[in-house]
């Protein structure tokens, strides 16, 4: 496992988040990402030594080199990895955050309304299986400190 694997928390049930999630693994091609739901046991002690709030279900989490990263500076740094043109959208962040993630909580805030809500969290297909977080595949930076 790369030392240098970010990791993507994000609403397990908002089927909005789902949708999102099998697009950056589709479009993943460098293996830069593990995904994991913010309702998951080990998702939720990860983002507690990060003081995460083990409740936070408002946006997208985004762990890359010791940092967090929330909303919208989140999904344009998970831009600029992904394969296509996506990493266009990069150079957005230079807009006001406030600005970027005004947008990005007005969907949010309506995400189930617009998108429907799952009863549970998804569960990965075998395929998927290995873009999971799990115990078993932590990074090793991460190891040590779960």
């Amino acid at each position: 496992m790369s030392q240098k694997q970010s990791i993507i928390f994000f609403d397990g049930v908002c089927n909005l988040c789902n949708t999102s999630i099998d697009f950056v693994i589709q479009r993943d091609k460098k293996d830069h990402f593990l995904v994991g739901a913010l309702q998951d046991e080990t998702s939720k002690r990860i983002l507690e030594r990060f003081e995460v709030d083990k409740n936070y279900l408002d946006s997208i989490v985004l762990l890359e080199s010791d940092q967090i990263y929330y909303k919208s500076t989140a999904a344009l740094k998970i831009a600029k990895n992904l394969s296509g043109l996506w990493p266009l959208l990069h150079p957005l962040v230079i807009l006001p955050e406030s600005f970027r993630d005004f947008i990005y909580d007005w969907i949010g805030k309506n995400r189930y309304k617009w998108f429907g809500k799952k009863s549970t969290c998804r569960l990965p297909t075998k395929e998927e299986r290995q873009k999971f977080l799990t115990e078993e595949n932590l990074p090793d930076y991460l190891s040590a400190k779960v």
